[in-house]
């Protein structure tokens, strides 16, 4: 029997992010690149000379549809505008492949319920690519909470932000409900980073935010209520200094991921402390959080395994942005009703 022990991969899209990927994806221990294609002329094997000029053999198109037809290609990783996500993931499991979205999976819930039908029907894996998701201090932290170290979690803050450099203005070119600004770029990871650490359901959220003239937010800010006296505080900019970090804290102590968004040969420090005084800095060792998605994703594949964020997940994900996007737009908390 002839077992594949790489999963062959294919980028649709030169966006930024394959500064990370396309070298995650090159050095995962079961995956091999196959594939890179742009709309623009030239942009893919510009990205190929720049990332991975040792992998000539890789095939580069100046369209994507050309990648989605090329049959040596089983999954693909899919970094395109936020707005053009759910029609392409669409389009790529139509043709029959694995499909790693860029954050977000897509602008609506309906829209992720129509790729979940789509996905089953196909039988094929998505899974949206929150990469902190993999890193080892996330499965520390996790190890923690379990451990009953800090008690009941009770409240979550999660905060990202950079300072917004001209080469990356083309964030705030559309508006949010086109899937620009800050929200659908950065405040995915807060959102979600602040839901990954309660088992209640968000039942309620509130935001305000701070928006340029394209109508994308710049800045926002707000409260997931998770009923019963447990929140989570998430607040993301373009225009203030680099943070990427959640803090948990609980009924007896509290934990703190100090660098989520984890740079190759960066060492990732968390830290805890107790109600009984004590206190603790772990240094933990340094991984490619981008490697480990990329090697997670094709495991799935390879070996019929449910990948660990489902499209369930991407939903819930989804809704609450939804919901704080309207909530800072109305000015009023917005109650959640229960995914179908």
């Amino acid at each position: 029997m002839n077992i594949k022990t790489k999963l062959r991969w294919g980028i649709l899209g030169a966006a930024r992010v394959n500064e990370r990927l396309l070298p995650a994806i090159v050095e995962a221990s079961n995956a091999k690149l196959v594939a890179i294609a742009s709309r623009r002329p030239g942009a893919a094997a510009k990205i190929m000379a720049q990332y991975a000029p040792q992998h000539q053999s890789v095939k580069t198109y100046d369209n994507l549809e050309d990648l989605l037809s090329d049959t040596n290609v089983d999954a693909v990783y899919l970094p395109l505008a936020n707005h053009e996500h759910a029609e392409w993931v669409l389009r790529a499991i139509a043709c029959g492949k694995h499909v790693l979205c860029e954050k977000p999976m897509a602008l609506t819930v309906a829209d992720i319920e129509a790729i979940k039908v789509a996905a089953i029907k196909h039988k094929v894996t998505v899974m949206e690519g929150f990469m902190y998701r993999f890193h080892p201090q996330y499965a520390r932290v996790q190890e923690l909470i379990h451990s009953g170290l800090i008690g009941e979690v009770r409240f979550v803050r999660a905060s990202y932000s950079f300072m917004m450099k001209p080469a990356r203005l083309y964030r705030l070119v559309e508006s949010v409900e086109h899937g620009g600004g800050a929200m659908w770029d950065i405040g995915c990871y807060a959102i979600h980073s602040a839901r990954m650490f309660f088992k209640e359901t968000p039942v309620a959220v509130t935001a305000m935010a701070k928006y340029v003239e394209s109508g994308a937010d710049i800045t926002t800010s707000g409260i997931i209520d998770f009923g019963a006296g447990k929140q989570a505080h998430f607040d993301f900019s373009f225009e203030r200094a680099r943070r990427s970090e959640y803090e948990i804290t609980g009924s007896k102590g509290g934990i703190k991921c100090h660098t989520v968004w984890q740079s190759p040969g960066d060492v990732p420090t968390i830290s805890w402390w107790t109600e009984d005084g004590r206190h603790c800095e772990e240094q933990l060792p340094v991984e490619n959080h981008f490697r480990l998605e990329i090697e997670h994703f094709s495991d799935c594949v390879l070996n019929n395994r449910q990948p660990a964020l489902s499209l369930d997940d991407a939903k819930a994900n989804c809704k609450v942005i939804v919901a704080a996007l309207q909530s800072a737009t109305e000015g009023r908390v917005v109650k959640l009703t229960k995914l179908k």
